[in-house]
């Protein structure tokens, strides 16, 4: 079984690798040839491309933006006993939470309204509850049991925060922001470069972000066949924007793939609605939580949710192979 970081990145198959200037000649005309870096960042493979004239400008961008995904993993990541997620989740409580704790936070308030709560992050006891029950029983083709009482401690509600403290109002509750972290560690990241005066670049760090605030170089991104691990099966163009995919082909709990990672809140379900939602946005953590919430909404939530909102397109990959967009 995939871990749920991993299976972000394989569902957006192409990322970064597959985002590429349309016009190859500006490219050749300015002699900017990209600092790549690949490495791991959340548990899961990483990409950096850097477009300077000067190599070591782009090196020295390249560590501070890897040292900067590393100071937000002490905060985010549930890979880290000594994070403050994992903190949160092992007492009920954490005093004086990390400023970008109480930003995603904040954010993941305002998804949670605006997908009439189809996004909430207090899903992670359902995450342990599903890898406990299929681990002992793989071959089941039932959910496990007592989802309805593992409910009653689901609820973005019951996490009270402010800046002294965040805290659950209810017991056994535990909290994953994986839906919208990726998201918003690959904003700051660009936020960095862009404040260094970076003009192009490619930021994947389990959702994809395309820097170019000057829209010289316009890109796009393919998005891969559910049904095909090396298929592609439409483009989605980028320009200075933010893609992130979604879709339960890749990590599911059970052997026949009925049962994946995306968890309906309010029933605690998880069987696939679609094969695969996209969402393009002009922040990263926004279109990681909204291609998180998507993927078990209702066509009408999706509709409502992008209407509300100017800067979104959402491409849905029906059950029967249909590609539906919004906005």
């Amino acid at each position: 079984m995939l871990t749920r970081r991993r299976f972000i990145r394989i569902t957006a198959a192409t990322t970064a690798s597959a985002l590429l200037p349309l016009s190859r000649a500006q490219a050749a005309d300015s002699a900017i040839k990209p600092a790549l870096w690949q490495g791991v960042a959340l548990g899961s493979g990483a990409e950096l491309r850097l477009y300077h004239p000067n190599p070591a400008v782009a090196q020295s961008l390249i560590k501070r933006s890897i040292d900067e995904v590393s100071r937000l993993e002490k905060v985010f990541s549930l890979y880290r006993d000594d994070s403050q997620i994992k903190q949160l989740n092992r007492t009920g409580s954490l005093k004086n939470p990390s400023p970008d704790l109480l930003a995603v936070l904040s954010q993941s308030r305002y998804v949670h309204q605006l997908t009439q709560g189809a996004f909430d992050p207090t899903v992670q006891s359902l995450w342990n509850l599903y890898a406990e029950w299929f681990s002992k029983h793989p071959n089941s083709k039932t959910p496990p049991p007592h989802l309805a009482a593992a409910v009653k401690h689901i609820g973005l509600q019951h996490v009270q925060f402010s800046n002294s403290e965040v805290r659950f109002t209810q017991p056994q509750m535990g909290i994953t922001l994986n839906g919208i972290a990726q998201g918003y560690i690959t904003d700051r990241v660009t936020q960095l470069l862009e404040k260094a005066g970076l003009a192009h670049a490619i930021v994947d760090l389990g959702e994809l972000r395309h820097l170019d605030p000057q829209h010289q170089h316009p890109g796009q991104a393919s998005v891969r066949d559910p049904k095909n691990e090396k298929g592609t099966l439409f483009q989605i163009p980028l320009d200075n924007q933010a893609l992130a995919t979604s879709g339960g082909y890749g990590t599911h709990f059970d052997q026949a793939g009925q049962f994946t990672h995306l968890f309906n809140p309010k029933t605690g379900g998880s069987s696939p609605r679609y094969q695969s939602i996209s969402v393009r946005a002009n922040q990263a953590a926004l279109a990681d939580a909204l291609s998180t919430a998507f993927a078990v909404s209702s066509e009408s939530v999706i509709q409502n949710a992008v209407k509300q909102r100017g800067d979104i397109k959402a491409w849905v990959i029906a059950l029967d192979g249909k590609v539906k967009t919004y906005g």
